[in-house]
């Protein structure tokens, strides 16, 4: 699958393929275009080949097969040093011996770099990830979230047209990890660069992202921008992999209208977007999100369906109320309803009448 970006074809993978053993194929013919500028997350679960992809693109790997181009060059056969691309590991990867004004000062060395020059480079970029008063001291002086500060720093101090980012904010706590998340994507705002980033963190995905390619098994299941890939999954995987999703099981029994009749396995009958279902008789998985589902039934169009459900669980979280109901034989089915003074709370062995607009509903592969 692929997908042209916006802003012209800055980095290009044209029919990847890679092979560690000759056999089993970790990439499998990959298409993608990625715009100059553009921000875009490699996303899957580990082994879908998401990371292997970024190390092509920086020359750790080796393509198998197929040709990957960086604004309009092949670079198969360029070493990595020679391409010009910044890194940012998640280990940091910074020199313990060198202050953090010599690390940064090393990528400007390598290329030749007079010294007045590169301490200008370097003042500038530690002042645009606000470590400018920490030039002097040393990675182990460094609490985490400093130290990652400072391999974004010495990625960009350069002036790369390209930064890779691999798992970058992995080893940070949950609050760091959200305020670098907002500055990593401030930056590459503001200067303009492409990023190509990898997480298997789907918040951080869609929080960071024009747009995301979910990886699963060596290939691209949607690529997409984040609303898009959040609100119309193309397949089942993919709405499973992003957010919360709940799924009920049937069998599709007819489609007219644009609308796919769905009978539940206990017997009830729902209307769902057919997205990757096209006759009746086919099983089919159905995708509704937590959010999409109302107990107040006047907040819904009229004819829209209703089913009888039993409350198991009824959670305050503070902004909202998670509900955990049993729907049509699933006991995990989650509404989440925002906490507005009119919202009723429910208690469990309770039974109520949940429903949802037909367009929210997706009928998927089974």
């Amino acid at each position: 699958m692929s997908e042209k970006a916006t802003g012209g074809d800055f980095v290009v993978f044209d029919h990847v393929q890679k092979s560690y053993d000759g056999e089993t194929l970790v990439v499998k013919d990959l298409n993608l275009s990625i715009g100059k500028g553009e921000f875009l997350t490699m996303l899957g679960p580990s082994g879908s080949g998401k990371t292997t992809c970024l190390m092509m693109l920086a020359g750790f790997e080796t393509a198998t097969h197929g040709d990957i181009l960086l604004d309009g060059s092949p670079i198969n056969n360029i070493s990595p040093h020679k391409r010009g691309i910044g890194m940012v590991f998640q280990n940091y990867a910074l020199f313990p011996h060198m202050t953090i004004a010599e690390n940064l000062s090393f990528p400007l060395e390598v290329r030749k770099m007079g010294k007045s020059d590169r301490e200008a480079k370097v003042k500038r970029a530690l002042d645009m990830v606000q470590m400018g008063s920490f030039g002097g001291r040393r990675p182990a002086q460094l609490s985490g979230g400093q130290q990652q500060r400072v391999a974004l720093a010495r990625a960009l101090v350069f002036e790369p047209d390209l930064v890779l980012m691999d798992e970058p904010l992995g080893a940070l706590d949950k609050q760091l990890r959200e305020h670098m998340q907002f500055e990593i994507k401030h930056i590459a705002d503001d200067l303009g660069i492409t990023v190509v980033y990898v997480t298997h963190d789907q918040t951080e995905a869609l929080t960071m992202s024009d747009r995301v390619a979910v990886f699963e098994d060596g290939r691209i299941q949607q690529l997409a921008p984040p609303d898009e890939l959040y609100e119309k999954p193309c397949n089942s995987f993919v709405a499973q992999f992003i957010g919360e999703n709940n799924t009920l099981q049937g069998e599709v029994k007819e489609i007219t209208n644009g609308l796919a009749v769905v009978k539940l396995d206990d017997g009830s009958l729902i209307d769902a977007m057919p997205v990757n279902v096209d006759k009746a008789g086919e099983r089919t998985q159905l995708s509704i999100r937590p959010e999409r589902v109302e107990f107040n039934m006047e907040r819904l169009n009229p004819g829209a369906h209703t089913l009888q459900a039993e409350v198991l669980e009824f959670i305050y979280m503070g902004d909202i109320f998670r509900t955990r109901l049993r729907v049509a034989g699933n006991d995990s089915f989650i509404v989440k309803t925002r906490n507005a003074p009119d919202q009723v709370r429910l208690e469990p062995g309770q039974t109520v009448e949940i429903g949802w607009q037909a367009e929210d509903c997706r009928a998927l592969d089974a």
